[in-house]
């Protein structure tokens, strides 16, 4: 099966190979069929199968031996997730010592895995959550990444930079996967919606707990704190860059950047298959 529209330099842009990544994850194997079309694939709405595909996917690369995490935190969509990766690069003027600030790294740590895999860089990532982190932890341990990942707790849920920061800091680039919702209400209401639309009851076959998937004002909110934060720290980075997922909440970012002072402000479209969102990234 391929994914459309990935970045050149994905390497999941070509398809999946279903034997390989058997090989690599043989508890895939249970879930992997023909369908009518002839297409070897997985159903995609069973969060079990999900799962093992992206640890199938994750587990190409060499320098991941390990990804455990727990089945309530988000299983994120390796080949997006590494376009991000890509799309940074992309931004910087150099890949060689770079340093990222992750922020909302979650259970997976997933950027901060695939920057090392496919850059060598090095990364901050944070989190709210003590648990996630704990998570993290172990996964960075396992794979004995220890050195290139470091872990810093965000202990108030109304700041996102502030808090983490610290004296000296200099990064190349923040990046971050905000929460989506206002609410939880609204999370729960768009896993149904989502649910019917793929025919079944199941549960949203990416999990999430809460501050994975709301956040008190939803994506806009987060966003303009965020850019708030960084207009206050605004040589901690040399860029500030963060996926969007409603193209209406770009508009006034820009616009508020623009006020803020910022001296550069881009929007990088990103696809995967028929799910469209983008990057949008401002500097001072």
């Amino acid at each position: 099966m391929k994914e459309k529209n990935l970045h050149p330099k994905n390497k999941f842009n070509k398809g999946y190979n279903f034997d390989e990544l058997t090989l690599k994850n043989p508890l895939l194997k249970e879930f992997v069929f023909k369908n009518e079309f002839g297409i070897i694939t997985i159903d995609f709405s069973n969060p079990k199968g999900v799962k093992e595909l992206n640890k199938a996917l994750i587990s190409t690369f060499d320098s991941i031996k390990v990804w455990n995490f727990p089945d309530t935190n988000l299983c994120p969509p390796i080949p997006g997730r590494l376009d991000y990766i890509h799309y940074l690069a992309d931004l910087l003027p150099s890949t060689e010592n770079v340093k990222i600030l992750d922020i909302g790294t979650g259970a997976t740590c997933i950027y901060p895995l695939l920057g090392v895999a496919a850059y060598n860089w090095n990364f901050v990532a944070t989190d709210i959550d003590i648990d996630s982190l704990d998570s993290a932890q172990d996964i960075i341990d396992d794979n004995h990444l220890e050195a290139k990942i470091k872990l810093r707790q965000q202990r108030d849920e109304s700041q996102i930079l502030k808090g983490i920061l610290e004296d000296g800091d200099s990064f190349s680039a923040t990046m971050c996967n905000p929460p989506f919702y206002k609410s939880a209400e609204e999370a729960q209401g768009a896993n149904s919606r989502k649910s019917r639309n793929l025919g079944n009851n199941a549960v949203r076959n990416f999990a999430g707990n809460n501050n994975e998937l709301w956040y008190i004002g939803g994506e806009k909110a987060f966003l303009h704190n965020y850019l708030y934060e960084s207009s206050v720290y605004k040589t901690a980075s040399k860029w500030f860059t963060s996926l969007v997922s409603k193209k209406e909440n770009v508009v006034s970012l820009e616009k508020s950047s623009k006020k803020l002072g910022a001296k550069e402000f881009k929007v990088i479209p990103m696809s995967q298959g028929n799910k469209v969102t983008r990057i949008v990234a401002w500097r001072f």
